[in-house]
């Protein structure tokens, strides 16, 4: 009878969490990689024209967003361990909403790398600050579900917001006279201001603190965390600190199998709409802008779906290596098959593959630094490989523009792609096979039997 009242605790609270937090978090982190992402649809509807960019210019600005978010990363995740995930998300979230804003009015090719480049130091510490605090809301065996709730919100937000971004880009004059490239970067622009006001108020920092729960949820959610973080401690002193986070062997290992992900999802997100504008003088077909905005969503649906399911089967077994290899090996073999599609139906097609191997591996992924770090340190690893892995946000826009002007086609680039997708799988098999999970990493049977 006390083990069903137990039970019965455990599920109303991570239910209760679920409800609550994952998507408010989650409609965050939309807001987030749409204004991210917008210049990428802005690009083929006229700001390249108006601002006489070439495709190494587009990509260069595509990708310097990630140096101002490199190199507050880390810092703005300890500060976020510091003061609270509340009070900084909510200021994180404000400040790039004002910048986003300020894109509306931009007038050169210099002004547009300032802008991206001041965007990613106002954004630096959401998504590993989002992510760390949500892992430290549950135990570890319920965080590959919570964090694959969190995540459906970036594939959805190419299947919502390339329409909307389309849809505000049709209004060419509507506003002020605004050009309708300039109207959409308004338009996804200013909700990131009002979700990070509605954030202060919304957010809670840990579970004694939320109102939302019963006593018994409080103390049971309480009780679980402090045992996890004591087992990693218990065990594993020297991997509680800060220093050794840092010199972590398998922190830098997860860094570059972050990065080949991360290089794939971002060389489809900045050039894919680019891609699909040119289908006309590919294959002869001629698309609207909404259509081609209805097209770029394509691919992200399935890979919403895929990557519930995949989750949902992580969640069910155990994270096991293959949950993170499989995807890889499937995107490196993608990306340059689609090359040799010959028509927009199969093109896109193998495309979507691709962006459901990538958004199959990510929330699963993300539960494995949590096992094995806490506190400061989980702070500073889960910041250091979001860190390292968006040095290819930067690589994937400069090179996949570079050597599109070199070589004249995306050939070259989407096999670079792939082979970035294939390391990331071979490096996952390694260190699986390095480090397998012990009583100090994991904290219950279920998690147990995941790197193996």
């Amino acid at each position: 009878m006390e083990h069903t009242a137990a039970s019965s605790v455990e599920s109303s609270a991570i239910r209760k969490v679920a409800w609550r937090l994952v998507p408010f978090v989650a409609l965050m982190f939309f807001v987030n990689y749409l204004d991210r992402t917008a210049i990428s649809f802005a690009a083929p509807n006229g700001m390249n024209s108006d601002l006489a960019l070439s495709a190494a210019q587009f990509g260069f600005a595509s990708g310097i967003f990630f140096v101002g978010y490199i190199l507050l990363e880390v810092p703005s995740n300890l500060a976020l361990h510091r003061f609270g995930a509340r009070k900084w998300l909510a200021r994180i979230m404000v400040s790039w909403g004002i910048v986003a804003l300020l894109f509306t009015w931009v007038d050169s090719a210099g002004g547009l790398y300032t802008l991206r480049f001041l965007l990613g130091v106002a954004e630096a510490g959401f998504f590993p600050g989002a992510i760390l605090f949500l892992s430290l809301w549950v135990p570890s065996r319920h965080r590959s579900r919570i964090l694959a709730l969190f995540y459906l919100a970036q594939p959805l937000t190419t299947v919502i917001g390339a329409p909307l971004a389309a849809s505000l880009i049709q209004h060419d004059g509507f506003f002020f006279g605004l050009a309708g490239w300039r109207f959409m970067f308004f338009g996804v622009a200013v909700p990131a201001i009002l979700l990070g006001i509605v954030a202060w108020f919304y957010l809670v920092d840990r579970p004694a603190d939320a109102r939302w729960l019963t006593d018994e949820e409080k103390a049971w959610l309480t009780a679980e965390l402090e045992r996890e973080s004591a087992e990693k401690t218990g065990t594993h002193k020297e991997k509680h600190g800060l220093k050794m986070a840092l010199l972590n062997g398998r922190v830098w290992a997860l860094c570059l199998i972050y990065f080949g992900f991360i290089y794939g999802l971002y060389a489809l997100a900045f050039f894919l709409p680019t891609i699909i504008d040119g289908f006309e003088a590919q294959f002869g077909t001629r698309f609207t802008l909404l259509e081609e905005g209805l097209i770029t969503a394509i691919p992200y649906l399935p890979a919403a779906v895929v990557l519930y399911l995949w989750s949902r089967d992580a969640t069910r077994r155990g994270v096991r290596s293959w949950h993170i290899a499989i995807p890889a090996f499937t995107g490196a073999i993608s990306v340059p098959l689609a090359l040799y599609m010959d028509s927009p139906i199969t093109t896109v097609a193998m495309i979507t593959v691709t962006a459901c191997s990538i958004f199959a591996a990510l929330p699963n992924f993300w539960t494995l630094p949590t096992r094995f770090l806490d506190g400061a340190a989980a702070a500073a690893g889960v910041a250091l490989i979001n860190t390292i892995g968006n040095l290819a946000g930067f690589s994937s826009g400069y090179l996949t523009g570079a050597l599109h002007d070199l070589t004249g086609s995306y050939t070259v680039p989407m096999f670079v792609v792939g082979g970035f997708m294939l390391l990331a799988g071979v490096l996952m098999l390694a260190i699986s096979r390095v480090h397998r999970p012990d009583a100090g990493t994991v904290a219950n049977a279920t998690s147990a039997r995941a790197e193996g």
